[in-house]
């Protein structure tokens, strides 16, 4: 691997871990009814175009972690067709911390869009 690619590979990182609980606070806020975790991994994944295929494993941690920060509320139900699944629901408190999240990416999006216009690629 090249040394860009390398560097590519170390900042898609760095901002993935900066996103991925944004973007299930965001995909839990758009939704009508809860979700259990593989049902959200696949509509990001759907959205992203294939870009987060293969790191579902990865979002469990985060959800547990703003489940338990009281952001999102979890139930476990039981599966006709399968092992139990942990519903999702955002909470009051999550759709406060999201509002406020978004308006910071929102300033942060405005931020590098200037910086980098006019910029060469």
């Amino acid at each position: 691997m090249s040394d860009v690619e390398n560097l590519v590979k170390k900042f898609q990182k760095e901002l993935s871990a900066g996103t991925v609980s944004f973007l299930l606070l965001a995909q839990l806020a758009k939704a009508e009814e809860p979700l259990y975790g593989y049902q959200i991994a696949k509509q990001l994944e759907s959205a992203g175009e294939g870009i987060l295929a293969g790191k579902q494993s990865a979002l469990y941690p985060v959800l547990r972690n703003l489940d338990g920060a009281g952001l999102l509320q979890s139930e476990v139900e039981p599966s006709v067709a399968g092992p139990p699944r942990r519903y999702y629901r955002i909470t009051e408190f999550g759709r406060e911390v999201f509002s406020a999240w978004r308006a910071t990416w929102q300033n942060t999006q405005s931020l590098v869009n200037t910086v980098l216009e006019g910029a060469p690629l």
